[in-house]
């Protein structure tokens, strides 16, 4: 089982003057269930190396078990340190990818022709991909093998509208998933605000918020199992 997991180079929360990034807890779930599933995992990046980190995902009120078995992980930490460019990367030498979100990827990986070139890749191929929180949004411009929207038609979720309004950023994020999934036609469906809510549409698997990253990787990783992919 090799797993791609794609993270945001993006580091500024627009003009607000304080820095954003990935979600580490949207990082650290996933990452521990695909490798204690026995995955072998690539973590890429747009501009390659270190990831900038939401500094806020990593203080006290948002750790986990899962963050704090992250940063504990000299193996997890190194992979992070030194993430592959998403440009050198090709869709044929995973079986599936995962994308963490944080506010970063609205910027970037949304409009990133690498990334939306591997999600159609991936698609075409009819392999599971997984995206959480923000990261449903960076489907936006990504086309399935019809040329229609990959979100049309299709059950999705993604960081609500709700809780945009809940970190009092709905006026400073580029565009709002929930407002944009459910403009590219797709079937918008949410839970309670914070709480893990998975939504699977065939090979198609997205989480709400940072709760239900854990959940979706689990998701990711039945779909490959009922592939026989080990």
């Amino acid at each position: 089982m090799k797993v791609l997991i794609v993270l945001t180079s993006h580091d500024t929360l627009g003009d607000t003057g304080r820095k954003t990034g990935f979600w580490l807890e949207e990082l650290a779930a996933p990452y521990f269930a695909f490798r204690d599933a026995g995955a072998e995992i690539t973590l890429a990046s747009p501009k390659g190396g270190q990831p900038p980190l939401d500094p806020v995902s990593n203080s006290p009120d948002f750790q986990t078990d899962d963050t704090r078995r992250f940063e504990a992980d000299a193996e997890a930490t190194a992979a992070l340190a030194s993430t592959v460019k998403l440009s050198d990367v090709n869709a044929d030498d995973y079986d599936t990818v995962f994308y963490p979100g944080g506010h970063g990827p609205l910027w970037d990986l949304t409009v990133d022709a690498d990334s939306i070139r591997l999600i159609e890749a991936f698609n075409a191929a009819e392999k599971p991909l997984g995206l959480v929180c923000h990261a449903p949004g960076v489907l936006r411009d990504v086309k399935g093998t019809d040329g229609a929207p990959i979100v049309q038609g299709r059950k999705v979720t993604g960081f609500t509208n709700s809780e945009e309004e809940g970190v009092g950023l709905t006026k400073v994020v580029p565009y709002l998933v929930e407002d944009t999934l459910k403009a590219k036609g797709g079937e918008f469906a949410k839970g309670d605000d914070w709480a893990s809510f998975v939504v699977q549409d065939g090979l198609l698997v997205t989480g709400q918020n940072p709760a239900s990253s854990a959940e979706a990787a689990r998701r990711v990783i039945a779909a490959l199992e009922a592939r026989g992919t080990k």
